[in-house]
């Protein structure tokens, strides 16, 4: 239920990288690679969690033609602890630990809230008392931008997954990333 987005037919265009990638995005991977994966997520959603091995290994394994692009879509009426979550990973992204954060918060998806929050950021050598209430709201307006630019290009679900501005349909798989990256970009 949560993976239901809007259909994209194939006669519609990619939609534009400045619509997708903000200046500030934050990029696993080599960042003028050719081929970019945006996904909108939710840091509580399982099928997110599971998701981010597999996009984590594509990256890894494209020897720098593909980066990967996080941006926040927490699914608030469903998961309670996901806007809590996606502002503790922006308060540890603002001490350099984007990534990091957010595999832990995958990791220990059971626990996010507050004090699980705040565990997390301290295994990472960071202040727990920094990615929690009101020192976090100070990263809300970067997980709201996130939000409104999913819901303008028909975000409705977790994780959606865009190649190179065209929406990935399917079951989030090496191989499934793999051919909609040679789609986007054949090797040369």
């Amino acid at each position: 239920m949560l993976r239901r987005v809007t259909e994209q037919t194939d006669d519609q265009a990619p939609i534009p990288a400045d619509r997708l990638v903000p200046a500030d995005a934050h990029v696993l991977g080599d960042p003028a690679a050719p081929v970019t994966i945006v996904e909108f997520g939710d840091l509580e959603c399982p099928y997110c969690a599971a998701a981010a091995p597999v996009l984590r290994q594509v990256v890894e394994s494209s020897a720098g033609r593909v980066r990967l692009v996080f941006r926040h879509f927490p699914l608030f009426e469903i998961h309670p602890h996901a806007l809590s979550a996606a502002l503790a990973v922006e308060a540890a992204a603002a001490r350099g630990r984007f990534w990091e954060m957010q595999a832990a918060l995958f990791e220990h998806q059971d626990q996010l809230g507050e004090a699980g929050l705040a565990e997390r950021a301290e295994e990472l050598g960071l202040d727990g008392a920094s990615v929690v209430g009101d020192d976090a709201q100070q990263y809300a307006g970067a997980v709201q931008r996130d939000y409104a630019d999913a819901l303008a290009v028909g975000v409705q679900g977790t994780p959606t997954l865009f190649v190179d501005g065209v929406r990935y349909r399917g079951r989030v798989t090496p191989e499934g990333l793999r051919a909609a990256i040679e789609a986007a970009a054949p090797p040369k």
